[in-house]
């Protein structure tokens, strides 16, 4: 098992490193073009109203309160400290790489105002890392094997809803929400790896 999670964190490297070289040589065009149709297929008051819904649940006053309403209602509040802790490496990590490759956000596709740049995606990185470590949390608690599948499956698509919103909104190429996934899920395998090591 240890082996499996160590090269998937390999392949997700790779894959940002493939992904970032695409984007800086401006290649991505055709995939951003092709996975915005599919989203953008129609573009009215209710969707844009569903998607700068859904879009908020990766904000940092959301993100924020969830963790703290998560620390006071269990009892093991560690759930709680990590999750503040990670969406705050998250944002840190986030911030960092945007500022080394300065990609301009699709201005000419924006429904709403983001400023900053755009690779890789903030809301999709902290929307994975956030509702992932959420995910491996209810698999560590006593509940039924059936709750936690629909829940996991439930947070999988909002995770998805999420990366989505940012593309319907215009905020962000599909290679920025492709690339925050890949960069947070290879962060939340070194997360949750510490986590282990603390709770032995």
């Amino acid at each position: 098992m240890k082996r499996i999670k160590w090269v998937l964190f390999i392949i997700l490297i790779l894959m940002f490193g493939v992904l970032a070289h695409l984007v800086m040589q401006n290649k991505t065009g055709n995939f951003d073009d092709f996975v915005y149709n599919i989203i953008v297929a129609d573009k009215n008051e209710f969707l844009i109203g569903f998607y700068k819904f859904i879009t908020m649940f990766a904000s940092e006053f959301i993100i924020l309160m969830i963790s703290l309403v998560t620390f006071l209602i269990l009892k093991n509040k560690r759930y709680g400290l990590y999750l503040i802790s990670e969406a705050f490496l998250i944002l840190v990590l986030n911030i960092s790489l945007k500022l080394i490759f300065l990609r301009e956000r699709p201005l000419d596709l924006m429904i709403i105002v983001e400023d900053g740049f755009s690779f890789p995606s903030g809301h999709a990185m902290v929307a994975l890392g956030f509702y992932g470590l959420f995910i491996y949390f209810i698999w560590q608690m006593n509940l039924s094997k059936p709750f936690k599948v629909i829940v996991s499956v439930l947070l999988v698509l909002f995770i998805l809803l999420i990366g989505a919103s940012r593309i319907f909104l215009g905020v962000h190429y599909a290679s920025d929400v492709l690339a925050g996934f890949i960069v947070s899920g290879a962060f939340l395998i070194l997360y949750i790896s510490f986590i282990r090591k603390k709770e032995v």
